[in-house]
């Protein structure tokens, strides 16, 4: 506990007071939960910070595009902004048959999304989720994979899946702001089924998350898809891991990425980190280059998400590549038989 906990302690019980108070207020009725026309699969988790949540909707979306479905994503968007949409299911990337808002920018991981799934997927972006839902459903979405939406009991679903980061599951075991935990741990009752990340064998976390809930549990793990060179075409793995690179990122768990490139084999001499979503300036590209020189290495990386938040080609004495990376699901044919088990279920999911 470090000294700011104490006192940020009575608001956490406050916090923990109105979380729960909210989610009795929708499992009795009192609040509506709003349905769409179509299967909506949650993916979410109960804890702030990274626990893989845009890998494993990206990891669902291209199943469900694989067996012939119409499939939306659902995102609120950093803070909530407005994004770009695609106005058709054709390229992503044909600016002119963007949708544009009231916002310049688009979410970092609705961009993500969008350069992966292409015409496979159509991306809704906005923190009135039902509203979007509605707007991709009127362009014929069936599915729609909800991101980040264990805590966003206004829209009903059918499959809640929450995942669970191995190293750190449960933030401490206290509620914010003292503590990572966005809801209770008891709220894992409502959780249909649990996917620990960052493993694949965790006892200890099992137990823990079997107290709360009777939850089918599978594992996964992040896998290196491909590392590119950013500015530089023809740069790539072999290159990267023949040098010494210096690491940044601004993601919501940092320190897994640190530890997923020395696992993978790449040799890391120092790294800085940015808060999640950081949008980079020219200051931040220079301060990483001397940081990198400094720690003796004339090559830098990052992940796939921040290089939608840089600010061009403004890198005068490094290489930049970047990491793309998946996600490898244990009992991979079962994982997907209860998802579709979930969905198909005339019951649906509960709150």
């Amino acid at each position: 506990m470090n000294f700011k906990e104490p006192l940020l302690w009575p608001l956490s019980l406050s916090y923990g007071a109105a979380a729960h108070l909210r989610g009795r207020l929708y499992r009795k009725g009192i609040f509506k939960q709003k349905r769409l026309a179509g299967i909506v699969i949650s993916v979410g988790n109960i804890t702030v910070g990274g626990t893989g949540k845009t890998p494993m909707v990206l990891w669902i979306a291209e199943h469900l595009a694989a067996e012939g479905k119409r499939v939306g994503i659902l995102t609120r968007g950093y803070k909530g902004e407005r994004a770009k949409v695609n106005e058709t299911a054709g390229d992503a990337r044909d600016e002119s048959r963007v949708e544009a808002t009231n916002h310049e920018t688009t979410s970092d991981e609705a961009q993500l999304l969008r350069e992966r799934l292409g015409d496979r997927a159509i991306i809704g972006v906005g923190a009135n989720r039902y509203a979007k839902g509605q707007e991709l459903a009127s362009r014929g979405v069936k599915w729609f994979v909800l991101d980040d939406g264990f805590q966003h009991l206004q829209l009903a679903r059918d499959v809640d899946i929450v995942l669970i980061d191995a190293t750190n599951p449960f933030g401490g075991g206290r509620l914010l702001p003292a503590g990572r935990l966005r809801e209770p741990k008891a709220a894992l009752a409502r959780a249909e089924i649990v996917v620990i990340t960052r493993s694949n064998h965790a006892p200890a976390v099992e137990a823990a998350i079997q107290r709360d809930s009777d939850a089918p549990i599978f594992y996964a793990r992040t896998e290196l898809e491909s590392v590119r060179g950013v500015w530089s075409e023809g740069l790539g793995e072999e290159e990267a891991r023949s040098r010494k690179l210096f690491a940044f990122c601004g993601i919501g768990n940092p320190a897994s990425f640190i530890a997923d490139l020395r696992d993978w084999g790449f040799d890391i001499a120092g790294h800085i980190f940015f808060p999640d979503h950081h949008r980079y300036s020219a200051q931040d590209v220079a301060m990483i280059e001397k940081e990198a020189r400094a720690a003796g290495a004339a090559n830098v990386i990052c992940t796939e998400k921040d290089t939608f938040n840089l600010p061009g080609n403004r890198w005068r004495t490094c290489d930049l590549f970047a990491c793309r990376i998946s996600l490898s699901v244990e009992r991979e044919g079962d994982f997907w038989r209860a998802i579709m088990a979930k969905a198909e279920s005339p019951a649906g999911a509960t709150v």
